[in-house]
């Protein structure tokens, strides 16, 4: 019979392990709790710990269950206490329940009280202890058990009323929170606190009896004060948390690589910064640092978090954006790379109309041939558009992909040229992530003699999960494919501290610390963003409208980059980006090519070794020169003997006319002497209309404005592209119909046509009303 009572004990349905939601709880590295959000039922309560502290046992047991590991789950002494009780009042008052039957009473959702549904619940408590030890059985109420409101188990509320992990309890709180559950309703912070001071107080001093107190350790714990209000979690890291719990993570503790000091410090610099920009109208700013070495992220503010209408629950790490300027540094690494420039080489910075997509620096002027390591530190447009050009947009573009940039999502045509400007989306954790590669991969391999082989990169995606598996060198040297050399190149490149004095002012926040960066401003002023690198860390930033409105001055140079100038001081250590590659080779000091036999000006410089084959100078030219110096001559127009010989730094007609704009030094080789050239006094651009170009008539609009008059000019080669200047700023580019459309206001004009050989037509107009 004792048998067949057992078996229906077991047969009876145990609601234990509680099937109950959980809250989901982010720490950072150490353990520090950085946040925590509601379970799906919203209720506060945590994942099941390991274990539940002494002092909380001690007083618990002591408040509740003296006898708890004595009895098999029923006391019937405290049954018949609870009986007589019921008796005496003519109602249920006491239950007389262990801790164990309030552990089942819970599990089965606090039924009402009647003796049928106790002696369920008494079975159950049987089939509970039978299966379960008295310490899960311990752990199964701590973290399931009322604590007032919406606060379930132990560990939310320690949190809730003392901001503190259970295991940093006091004697005192700890006492505190073990009366809790027996009335949770009735005593709770704010609340009848004379009761609760008084039931408190009783239990310390039935600790204090029991030895675990002495009388000193009493009488500072019965003068600790209770806690009058609920405390707020701490909000450190809002949108890692909900980033979390959307990619899995719901309901869990997350460990993350996250560090708690320096993401209160990035939250704290954030949030001013932002606070600053908000008289501009710009509501939004996101901030991410990582750990070159590990590819760890050590800060995540993925919004400003204060409470308003713009935005500020949008995660901006995550979301897709318009990078600007941002993907330049690699093409520049991807380019030396490949052996298609050297560091310095000279880029034609001149007009550039390809496929109906017409790039224009952000100041609008073109300087006809810039260094290429100046051209990025100064972050030109043109010049890099050439280079894409040169370079092949589909291969960049495939490269993106390989070394992570999974948003670029559509084929390489979908993005063509625009690719380098920003004319893509994506996000800030990909660009950081993007570059913390790149820079591991210069550290890992950078050391190795660089004559030895390829070395490669290591472009794994960084990680806030504290628990992530990293790769091996081995499959990261088969995912990357950029040299550390031309890596490094670009970070000296990046040191380069220079940008047009359209957006001067950042330099007052640069501060003392060398780092490596780059600024991107996507089109419109939409998007501020900075990226900085050090010898041990890389550091996003952006500022912006999550909504996508653009603002005047919101460029990366004046928004983004003084926050990642606040954040690096606030970072040990600088950039030490500096180390040769490679061998000593001689450099043309003008072109920055391999010194040719012509280049008279030559200077010696750390090539690295894949680089020793790039071209010689194509710029210095031998020309043959009259004994006076003065005309460009040859044998068919000179004696020999007499022929001078002279090396001449010559550009492209059309990067010469724009160079000489800005290097006064310039100077074009001397004209052909008479008859040396039949084609000197050929002219190759006329004017066909008006030809009467002295005064122009250019009617007015209705709103006033200036309306617009067509000019026509023609060339001798049907296949020529004619660039349009208006008072020496470039306005357009023709080709087979050269027809161009001018508007400009009442006065004296300048109108310049150059054609790709040098060949140029200039005229002097006035405009002049009716």
């Amino acid at each position: 019979m004792l048998m067949l009572f057992g078996v229906g004990i077991l047969l009876l349905p145990l609601p234990i392990p509680f099937d109950k939601p959980h809250s989901t709880i982010l720490y950072d590295r150490h353990g520090r709790l950085l946040g925590a959000a509601l379970a799906a039922d919203d209720q506060w309560r945590f994942p099941p710990a390991d274990s539940i502290p002494e002092k909380f046992t001690t007083a618990l047991l002591l408040y509740e269950d003296e006898y708890f590991y004595y009895h098999p789950g029923i006391n019937p002494f405290s049954l018949w206490r609870a009986w007589r009780q019921n008796k005496r009042v003519g109602k249920i008052v006491s239950g007389g329940s262990t801790l164990s039957m309030q552990t089942v009473r819970m599990a089965l959702g606090n039924q009402p009280r009647t003796y049928r549904q106790k002696v369920y619940e008494m079975l159950l408590t049987l089939k509970l202890e039978w299966l379960y030890s008295k310490e899960e059985i311990l752990k199964f109420y701590s973290e399931n058990a009322p604590f007032g409101g919406n606060i379930v188990g132990l560990e939310a509320a320690s949190w809730r009323y003392f901001g503190i992990a259970p295991g940093q309890l006091s004697w005192g709180e700890a006492a505190a929170l073990a009366v809790l559950p027996n009335q949770p309703a009735g005593i709770y912070p704010g609340h009848q606190m004379a009761a609760f001071k008084r039931k408190r107080d009783r239990l310390l001093h039935k600790i204090h009896d029991h030895g675990y107190l002495s009388d000193s350790d009493l009488e500072l714990a019965l003068a600790e004060p209770l806690p009058q209000q609920l405390l707020e979690f701490p909000t450190l890291a809002y949108h890692l948390l909900h980033r979390s719990m959307q990619e899995g993570h719901s309901g869990k503790r997350v460990y993350s690589t996250l560090d708690a000091s320096l993401q209160q410090q990035v939250k704290q610099l954030t949030g001013h910064h932002s606070s600053i920009w908000a008289a501009n109208q710009v509501h939004n700013a996101a901030a991410i640092v990582i750990e070159a070495k590990t590819g760890h992220i050590l800060a995540y503010v993925g919004n400003t978090f204060n409470p308003g209408p713009h935005g500020q629950h949008v995660d901006i790490i995550t979301a897709p954006r318009s990078p600007g300027s941002l993907l330049k540094p690699l093409l520049y690494a991807a380019a030396l790379d490949e052996g298609l420039i050297t560091p310095r080489q000279l880029l034609p910075d001149i007009p550039l109309f390809y496929r109906g997509f017409v790039p224009q620096n952000f100041d609008k002027k073109y300087r006809g041939a810039v260094a290429a390591d100046h051209a990025l530190a100064s972050s030109l447009n043109v010049p890099f558009v050439h280079l894409l050009i040169d370079y092949g947009y589909e291969k960049f573009h495939h490269q993106l992909k390989q070394m992570g940039l999974s948003s670029l999502s559509e084929p390489a045509g979908h993005y063509g040229l625009a690719l380098i400007l920003g004319g893509m989306e994506t996000s800030l954790d990909q660009l950081t992530a993007l570059y913390a590669g790149t820079l591991r991969a210069y550290q890992r391999f950078g050391q190795r003699p660089l004559h030895q082989g390829y070395s490669r990169g290591d472009y794994f995606a960084n990680s806030y999960l504290r628990d992530d598996k990293q790769e091996t060198d081995t499959s990261l040297q088969e995912r990357g494919y950029l040299r550390a050399s031309s890596i490094g190149y670009m970070l000296q490149a990046m040191q380069q501290l220079n940008r047009p004095a359209t957006e001067a002012g950042w330099q007052q926040f640069a501060g003392s610390k060398k780092i490596a960066w780059k600024t991107g401003t996507s089109y419109g002023l939409r998007d501020a963003w900075a990226i900085g690198l050090s010898d041990d860390y890389v550091v996003g930033v952006w500022l912006g409208n999550a909504d996508g409105e653009g603002r005047p001055g919101l460029t990366g140079a004046t928004a983004a980059a003084p926050l990642l100038f606040r954040i690096f001081d606030v970072l040990p250590g600088q950039a030490h980006f500096d180390q040769p590659f490679g061998t000593a080779v001689a450099i043309c000091r003008q072109s920055g090519m391999r010194a040719g036999p012509n280049c008279p000006d030559v200077i010696n410089e750390t090539l690295a070794v894949h680089l020793e084959g790039t071209p010689q100078c194509r710029y210095h030219k031998l020309i043959h020169l009259n004994k006076e110096a003065t005309y460009q001559v040859n044998s068919s127009c000179y004696d020999v003997s007499e022929i001078k010989t002279s090396a001449w730094f010559v550009l492209p007609p059309v990067m010469a006319w724009y160079y000489r704009k800005y290097h006064l030094e310039y100077q074009d080789p001397p004209p052909f002497a008479p008859g040396c050239r039949a084609d000197e006094a050929r002219q190759h651009i006329a004017l066909i209309y008006p030809r009467q170009f002295t005064r122009v008539y250019i009617p007015v609009e209705q709103d006033g404005t200036p309306g617009q008059v067509v000019f026509e000019a023609a060339h001798t080669n049907p296949d020529a592209v004619i660039y349009w200047h208006l008072d020496n700023q470039y306005i357009g580019q023709t080709s087979g119909r050269h027809q161009m459309a001018i508007r400009a206001g009442k006065g004296l004009h300048r109108l310049t046509l150059l054609d790709k050989q040098g060949h140029e037509l200039t005229r002097t107009f006035r405009v002049v009303s009716e």
